[in-house]
Order: C-alpha cells, then structure tokens, then sequence
C-alpha cells in the first residue's frame, strides 16, 4: 500500500467513527414543519403562502361537504393576516382521551390529527392527512382559533405553533407580548353565543421568518378558488373580501345552485356543438386500510368503500380542451386516476358510436384517438371517496387505483346513452358530435401525411410554396421575417422597399375567411388560409409544432383604416385559433403605417423635413408644436388612404426598416379574455356583437368611417 492510500484509509476510518447515533437530529412535532416547510406547502414563496390558505379554506368547505355549514367568509387584513370564518359544526372543544389536550389545541399543535381519519366525522373530505391546519399554525407568527358551540365562545392563540396568550393592549398583532402556557393549556371563553349557532373563526399571520419577503396573497387566486368551490358545492355561500388597500376593499360573493352543469357554461367559450350532459353513477371498491383501534394499536383492516362519480361536460366548435379534475372538491391539477379512467371511458365510447356508423362518416380504415375526442371538450370531473391516496401533501395527484375502473364503467355507460339515444335533440347532436371528431382526425392525419411529404422534398425543390411568395434570401429563422401584405398595390411598393435578405412577403386578396364561425375543413380548403399556413410550414391547430416555423416574426400589414383594421382582425382570428404557439410565443406583430406626412419648410439651403403622424390626435399635437414654434409647413397635408400611396421609401422608412420602424407585438396575457373577445367579435352569435357595437357607437368618430 503507497503512503496515499494509507492516508485516505485512515481519513475515512476516522471519519467513519466520529459519526454516531449522537450526530442524528429528531425533530418532533412542529419543528419539522418550520424545518422543511417545503415538505409540507411545496415553497415558501407565494404559492406556499397561499397553500397554508387553501388548508384552512378547505377545512370549512369540508365541513359544507358534509352539510353542515352553507356559509363561509374570507378576509385579507390590512396588517397581513388572513381570517376564515364558517358557520359549521365549530372544532370539538372538550377533551380528547389519549392526550388530555381540548380539540382545539389537537387540531392545531398535533401533526395527522383530526376528524378525518376514521370516517365517522367526514364520508368524504378534502384534508386528508390531518396535517393542514397545524401546518399553518407551525408556520404562523401567531394564529387565533375562535369555536362557536354550545351557547359559549371558545378561544386559543398560538405563537408559532405554541399555545399561550397575547398582550393585546392596542389590538391583535403577532408582535404582542407573548406568555407561553407553562403547567397546562386552556381554552377561554370570550363570550356567549345564541342557541343552535356553530362556527369557527381562524385568523392567522404567516411567518416572516418563514415566507419570503414578497411572497403575497394574491386576490384573483383566491377569487378563483371561492368561485370554483361555490360551483364544486351547490347552495354554498362564500364570500371574499380585500381590505389590504384602505379605501379601495373589494368584495365578492358567490353562490351557485346549478353545480357542475353552471361550471361548464363558465368554462367553455366556444360555441356549443352538444349541451352540458350530466354523467352521475358511483361503484363499490374494498381496500385495505390501517385503523387504529380502542387499544391505540394501527391494525391492517379491509374496508368496503363508495366513490360517486360527477362529471358534466360540453363539446364546443374549438380544438382546445378544458379538464378540470377533483376529489372531494380538491382540486387536482395533474390528474389522477379519476382523469385516466375519465379518457379511457371516452375514447371507448365514441370508437364503439363511430365504428357502428363508419360508412356514414367515411371514416374508412382509420382509427379514432384521443386527441380527436378531447378537441373542443369542455370537462369537469369529480369524484368523491373516503380517504382518497393522493401523491404528495400538495394532493395535485389521485393514486386511489379503484377510481380509474369506477369513473371509466360510470362515463361509458352514461355517455353512450347519450349517443345512442333516440330522442331528437340528442340524436342531432350526436352526429354534429361525431362529424366533429372524424373530422378531427381527418384534419390529423391531412397534417401528418402533409409533414411527412415535406421531409421527403429536398432543400432544392421550393414547388411546394405558393407562387405568389417573394421569399427571403437566408434561411436563418430567427432574423426572418414574413409580411403579410393586403392588396397587390402594396405589394408592388413593399417588394422595392423590402430587404429581401430577411424579410419575405405573402400577399392576400382582401377579406379572407372568418376561421372563428367556420369549420376546420373549410378552413383548410380555402386558399388564403391554406397559403398562410403552407407558408409558415409549422402545421395548423393541435399538429402545430412552433420549432417547424420557417419564419421567426410575422408581421401583418394592412391599411390604416377601417377595412384594414378588419382584415387585420381576420388573420389574427386564424393565428389565435390555428397556429396559437406563434402568438404565445411573441412572434406576431401588426405594423403601424402613418396616417399621415407632414413637410415642415426649412428656410435656406436646409432640405424640407418630414413627419409621419399616426392618429388625428398626434397630428393635432404636430400641428400645434410647428405653432408654437412658428415653423411653416406645406398644404395640403398628406392623408394616406393605403399603404399603396407610399413610394418605397416611405414604406421602408415607416413601415419595413427595423431601424425606424414601429411594430405592435401582438400578446396574450389573459387567455380567457382573448377568447371571449375574439368570440364576441368574430363568433357565430350575433346578438352580443349587436349589444357590443350600440354601447359603443356614441365613442365612435364618424370621420373615421370610410364611407
């Protein structure tokens, strides 16, 4: 053995022998919690914080699960506490046998503890693990627990998980003086209540020591959450006010009777092709369990449970697909069980309606697939089961297996009901149903074969594009540029004004198709479109692969008037619904051409200099600068009609050089905004648009109309 290795055996036999059982760490009860608390609420930023919300949220809505509340009232304070209030049952205040402690103090100081675990308090709930509410409290400055029972007000307040009392002199803060319960804890009575009335108050402020400095509650989250839980149960009440912001609170209340059907007509926004069918059922399963028995002994049981299934769903004109999954209200985000069983139990369905009309659909050979029935499905599974596995404290996935066997038989058998029925409404939209799916995977399997065959032309052959594009020169994608240019008049002058290194030009003849009343086959069968998306050469719809686009920005460019702003909106109207990625993605842009050239008159030798206004408004403020100023300017001043009245020049200066241009990249912030606007624009329905144009025809400048 040389000298190194005798010198590495000995470091590592010293190493080895200095770590004993005295080097290991037990953290007990809520120290764990403040010690890993991404363990328990995923992050400590402000998705964690509003995690430890949902927690005590969703202990009140559990509560309304099992009837006993129809009320709950959520508050953001000022100083950065939270407060939840409901009418329910109230947390059991007397004392529990094995600890000696009151319910109170269990539930907030004692980790998997609560009323969840043997199934006789909740059938069916959302908190699970019976860590929620001591989490929070682990992880709060100070948290106040109020328990409205038996005629009497009962109160706790806890200092980062330690139970004990406040020096409220100048009113609740978690900066107080604080006095720890040294021989034993108690519960005050603060005050007495009315006969039959129950409740809990839970007011919290999270830990600065803990959550990051700008970690927030964020107001439209839990807006959000109030109107999905509202919709996940009927009759309940929730209410949510923002008093953070002296002088400017904000309040919501929300209560829903319709259920799930309501939920879907608030999620959908395209128009409908079915109505909201209602799919209930529930299926028996046994599993085996650990309970815990009078002895205090975990003893492994087989258990016989019930999981009832709901589920309401829609399919509309669109190919986006909506699925909201939950179990037992919470929602899960990355599916589960129920969701996979939810997909089996449809792609079954509609193969075997399809397959029993194949030659009324033409559908030939081919076979139906997932992607084809989730086009334009709008969705809201539910499934209710004691003591659900889920994956993770964070429960964003259902790992109950019996779920996927009970939603799969419930969904096939209700849904081929539907589509099978003989009632005259449902047989209609049974077949637009299925029309809309083979037409689906016609479309699928049109952009498959079509990028297949264009990986088998070689890099010479360009006979695949249309004829009428003048492409760019280089083929780098990410300095290319595409103009879609309205009119062959334009495209005269945008050909001279173009740099033909990197900026590639498609015209098109005026109005093209309305994508957003017409069918996907139309669509594709109509020239313009076609061209558009044969050009960009990324596909169309779900096939579409942002990688594939030949171009790294479109530009669409159109006359500064009304029919341009039109034509405008029709091919913006395509990118939303067709090639969506592109629009994400911050690559489509609408050019800004002037409306307006203003020669202001040097005096001398000095050549006469040109301003280009875009509004009547910038003019005004043009005109009144050269006043004041005292500068002279020619008459008339030029008012472009269209981009064809411009010499290259101007076009490129205005409109095309990257260096003096301006461009307005098109965005996508709200998702659910853009498609409503564009439904209430260019959709089918035309009584909204109608109410739309009134309201706004008195805002309307009628010099702007060119008529």
């Amino acid at each position: 053995m040389t000298t190194k290795q005798s010198t590495r055996e000995e470091l590592r036999a010293a190493a080895a022998g200095g770590y004993t059982a005295r080097h290991l760490s037990v953290l007990e009860g809520l120290e764990a919690v403040r010690k890993r608390p991404g363990m328990y609420v995923g992050t400590t930023d402000s998705r964690g914080l509003m995690h430890c919300l949902w927690e005590i949220l969703d202990n009140s809505v559990d509560e309304a699960l099992g009837g006993f509340c129809s009320r709950i009232e959520v508050v953001l304070h000022a100083d950065g506490s939270v407060e939840v209030t409901d009418d329910g049952r109230g947390i059991p205040v007397d004392s529990e046998p094995r600890t000696g402690l009151n319910g109170v103090e269990v539930v907030f100081t004692k980790l998997h503890a609560g009323g969840k675990f043997g199934g006789g308090s909740y059938q069916a709930s959302g908190g699970l693990h019976g860590v929620g509410a001591s989490v929070v409290n682990a992880l709060s400055a100070r948290l106040d627990a109020e328990v409205t029972r038996s005629g009497k007000i009962h109160r706790m307040t806890f200092r980062r998980g330690e139970p004990g009392t406040f020096d409220d002199k100048s009113g609740p803060s978690p900066d107080s003086d604080f006095t720890p319960f040294v021989n034993g804890s108690q519960l005050e009575i603060v005050g007495k209540a009315k006969r039959g009335v129950t409740g809990s108050r839970v007011r919290y402020w999270a830990d600065e020591q803990i959550f990051l400095a700008e970690a927030q509650f964020s107001y439209s989250e839990l807006v959000a959450r109030a109107r999905q839980t509202a919709f996940l149960v009927p009759g309940l009440t929730i209410t949510i006010r923002d008093g953070r912001v002296r002088g400017s609170e904000n309040e919501e209340t929300f209560m829903f009777d319709g259920g799930l059907s309501e939920f879907v007509d608030y999620l959908a926004v395209d128009p409908a092709v079915t109505d909201v069918w209602r799919l209930q059922g529930s299926g028996e399963y046994t599993e085996t369990v650990p309970v815990l028995d009078d002895r205090g002994h975990m003893v492994s049981t087989e258990v016989s449970r019930t999981a009832e299934v709901d589920v309401a769903l829609r399919w509309g004109t669109g190919y986006d697909t909506r699925v909201a999954s939950f179990v037992n209200i919470v929602a899960t985000p990355k599916g589960g069980t129920h969701l996979s069983g939810f997909e089996q139990a449809l792609l079954k369905s509609c193969r075997k309606v399809i397959e029993s009309n194949s030659r009324r659909l033409k559908v030939g050979n081919d076979q139906i697939e997932k992607d084809d029935v989730l086009a334009g499905l709008t969705a809201v599974v539910t499934v209710r089961l004691a003591e659900p596995q889920f994956e993770g404290q964070t429960k964003e996935v259902l790992g109950t297996k019996a779920a996927r066997g009970i939603v799969s038989k419930v969904v096939s058998g209700e849904l081929e009901a539907h589509l099978t029925s003989n009632k005259r409404q449902d047989k209609q939209q049974s077949q637009m149903l299925q029309e809309k799916i083979v037409s689906e995977m016609k479309s699928r399997i049109s952009a498959r074969m079509h990028k297949e065959t264009q990986r088998r032309k070689s890099a010479l052959e360009s006979s695949s594009l249309p004829s009428k594009l003048y492409d760019c020169r280089k083929g780098e994608v990410d300095n290319s540029e595409l103009f879609i240019v309205e009119g062959d008049s334009a495209m005269g002058t945008a050909k001279k004004a173009r740099n033909s290194e990197h900026q590639a030009l498609l015209p098109i003849r005026g109005k093209i198709l309305n994508v957003q009343k017409a069918s996907i086959a139309d669509m594709l069968s109509n020239a313009e479109c076609a061209s558009i998306i044969q050009v960009i050469g990324a596909g169309s719809g779900r096939s579409f692969d942002l990688s594939a686009a030949r171009y790294g920005k479109i530009v669409i460019m159109t006359d500064a008037d009304v029919d341009g702003a039109h034509i405008r909106t029709l091919l913006l109207t395509l990118f939303f619904r067709y090639m969506r990625p592109m629009v994400e993605a911050g690559r489509v842009y609408a050019a800004v051409p002037p409306l307006h050239r203003i020669e202001v008159i040097h005096p001398g030798s000095k050549g006469n200099e040109y301003v280009y206004t875009h509004s009547e408004a910038e003019l005004n403020a043009v005109l009144a600068g050269l006043a004041k100023t005292k500068k002279r300017y020619k008459e008339p001043i030029q008012r472009y009609k269209g981009l064809g009245e411009m010499d290259a020049d101007q076009l490129a200066e205005t409109t095309m050089d990257p260096s003096h241009r301006t461009l307005r990249r098109v965005n996508m912030a709200d998702f659910a905004g853009a498609e409503g606007t564009f439904e209430l624009l260019m959709g089918a329905n035309v009584a909204p648009r109608k109410d739309f144009i009134i309201a706004g025809a008195a805002e309307l400048d009628p010099e702007r109309i060119d008529a």
